[in-house]
């Protein structure tokens, strides 16, 4: 038995998530039975992050075992020849000891939010962008997600259908920045709640646009209730970025 680290990349489009689901396709579900007719294996591939319906990833870190030899190139073009036309790029395998967990040895997640601001819509981007037809404020958007980066109780921006065991995360970044006509949202931590980033990045554009202050965010933090949130980004824009390990 070997156990492979995949990267993997996919767009979120036409997927229900990651994770197998009973009334939609998944990535997971189109990777694993990709493997089986590779090997005649019903693998699980465990990755470092679930993410939603709609979500995309540049590089998912994915691990899952396979009793055949294969080689990282064999496992790797086999699996991409597999999932075609499926919009699924396995960018890398490699053999990795038999106790690394893509989830539980992961120490910390990346996750980079696209908002496109500017009145016409995205044609090349569609799905890949939040669509904003009107300027926002980007000083302000910098300056209501610093209230947000630390140890806080993130009650306000969890789904209520989150299965975290604590609202109480620490988010070691939140970053504002231009570039041309998006502004880009980075956040990093060690793990973050259910839909936490889109609903800080749904208040952030809230403030870009004039209808929160800075300091709304600061109150909708502090008042650790879900009714508080201003609104919930959609999940076109969100990408996971990377899965840090030691």
């Amino acid at each position: 038995m070997t156990r492979w680290r995949l990267t993997i990349e996919f767009d979120g489009g036409p997927f229900m998530g990651w994770q197998r689901q009973e009334h939609g396709p998944s990535v997971q579900q189109a990777l694993e039975e990709a493997l089986h007719k590779m090997t005649g294996e019903a693998g699980q591939f465990i990755a470092a992050g679930r993410t939603d319906a709609g979500v995309h990833a540049l590089a998912m870190s994915a691990h899952v075992d396979v009793m055949k030899s294969l080689t990282p190139h064999r496992l790797r073009e086999g699996l991409n020849a597999l999932v075609r036309p499926q919009p699924i790029s396995v960018l890398e395998a490699e053999q990795v000891a038999d106790d690394w967990h893509a989830r539980f040895s992961c120490v910390g997640r990346r996750y980079l939010y696209r908002i496109l601001a500017r009145r016409a819509p995205a044609a090349l981007d569609a799905g890949r962008v939040w669509h904003i037809a009107v300027p926002l404020d980007v000083e302000a958007m910098r300056a209501a997600a610093a209230h947000l980066v630390g140890r806080h109780d993130f009650t306000t921006f969890r789904s209520a259908q989150c299965q975290s065991d604590s609202p109480v995360k620490t988010l070691d970044r939140l970053e504002v920045a231009q570039v041309g006509e998006e502004i880009h949202v980075a956040a990093a931590a060690r793990s973050f709640l259910h839909h936490q980033v889109r609903s800080m990045v749904g208040c952030l554009a809230m403030v870009g646009r004039g209808q929160w202050s800075p300091d709304d965010m600061r109150k909708a933090l502090d008042a650790r209730d879900r009714a508080a949130l201003g609104f919930n980004a959609p999940p076109d824009g969100l990408y996971f970025v990377e899965a840090v390990y030691p």
